[in-house]
């Protein structure tokens, strides 16, 4: 059975950071990419960061490539993400999803290519 737990959220000041964890199980992680999306209150789900288990590249979104660092950790079959520097706008619940890297990654984010959702966690971001 797929799973992919994401965890770390929780309530923040504004200007601190976080560290989310994404932990896989149920395929093969080396052949997949994880990626983090959020969903703020009222928006539609956009995508923040991806990484390609594969081979280590990373993507980011232009709105967070700032303020963002990706991970993994194969041997534990996690990936991470870094949040710095806060800012209530970044309020959203934050799901990590998988999709296979076989045959490429591009385009990065359309939802409709990753193959396994988590359930998501809650970031709220205090100012």
């Amino acid at each position: 059975e797929v799973q992919l737990q994401a965890s770390g959220g929780g309530l923040v000041q504004a200007g601190g950071s976080l560290r989310l964890s994404c932990a896989a199980s149920g395929f093969t992680f080396d052949d997949y990419a994880i990626g983090w999306f959020r969903q703020a209150p009222g928006k539609e789900r956009e995508g923040v960061a991806c990484i390609n288990n594969d081979d280590g590249r990373t993507y980011y979104a232009d709105a967070v490539k700032a303020r963002v660092t990706i991970s993994s950790d194969n041997a534990k079959n996690t990936v991470y993400l870094f949040i710095y520097n806060l800012k209530p706008e970044d309020t959203a619940v934050y799901y990590c999803a998988a999709r296979s890297s076989v045959a490429g990654l591009h385009p990065i984010w359309p939802e409709y290519l990753y193959d396994y959702w988590g359930q998501g966690t809650q970031v709220t971001v205090s100012s």
